[in-house]
């Protein structure tokens, strides 16, 4: 875990010290939290998991099911409002700021949760839903909603999603 510490020191500049981020950043702790449930979901021992993922919501407002499957280095900045959905997945080094939702579109027991590819930054406020992909270095901006599939590399505007296309 103190890549993503390290991490998120490198890549956000009102971090001052590693110590700093270890003890203080909730998105962090978020992410420890959610380590220590997805352990015991993964297990089977469902009700420890939702108990260790409601503490973890109570603690730092930052909702993730313990089912979520995260990667390496996942930077939550500020994170306050973040829903995280049981069958979403998220790729190694993202940034997902405050108030953004990866949810579900249905209730059937499947996947119906987004998967961010690797190095995906979803802007604030943002809201992912249903079960879509998001390609590597794609870039999903503020108070966006996006209900389709994003191409690798591709930057998504407005409300519904569309990419940006270069003039």
């Amino acid at each position: 875990m103190f890549d993503t510490a390290k991490s998120i020191l490198k890549r956000d500049p009102a971090a001052k010290s590693l110590l700093e981020v270890i003890l203080l950043y909730p998105g962090y702790h978020a992410i420890l939290y959610h380590r220590v449930a997805h352990f015991f979901y993964k297990h089977h021992l469902y009700f420890i998991a939702r108990l260790i993922s409601q503490i973890n919501r109570g603690f730092t407002g930052i909702e993730i099911h313990p089912g979520a499957q995260i990667g390496k280095r996942l930077f939550i900045d500020h994170g306050m409002g973040i829903v995280i959905g049981e069958t979403a997945i998220i790729g190694d080094d993202c940034l997902i700021y405050h108030q953004v939702t990866l949810g579900g579109m249905s209730n059937k027991h499947e996947k119906r949760h987004p998967t961010l590819g690797n190095n995906v930054m979803v802007g604030t406020g943002a809201k992912i839903l249903g079960n879509i992909h998001i390609g590597d270095n794609a870039k999903i901006g503020a108070n966006c909603i996006v209900i389709h599939d994003v191409e690798a590399g591709k930057t998504v505007v407005g409300v519904p999603g569309e990419v940006l296309s270069k003039k």
